[in-house]
């Protein structure tokens, strides 16, 4: 039986598959950015795909604290966007 890797969701707490999960990384330069692969270098953390976890910039501030960076509204409102326009693209291609 193959080992399926588990994250966990910054937000919620929830426990779930990775595959299931959307990976947000620092880059080098102290912004955040979306990973749709799973595989960009650098430290990630982890969010449900789902729309309650992303409803807010406030639990946005929870993401910037997992990843160790400064973040202001204007910076998380364009994640979210980011995150919405991934999530577009990401189910389009999985239906």
């Amino acid at each position: 039986m193959k080992n399926v890797p588990m994250r966990t969701c910054v937000i919620c707490r929830n426990v779930r598959e990775k595959r299931d999960l959307l990976r947000i990384v620092r880059v080098p330069e102290g912004g955040m950015q979306v990973d749709p692969t799973g595989k960009m270098n650098g430290r990630g953390a982890y969010i449900c795909r789902s729309g309650e976890c992303l409803k807010s910039v406030k639990d946005m501030k929870k993401l910037a604290t997992a990843l160790s960076v400064q973040a202001n509204k204007e910076s998380l409102d364009e994640l979210m966007q980011d995150i919405q326009i991934k999530l577009g693209t990401i189910n389009r291609q999985g239906e």
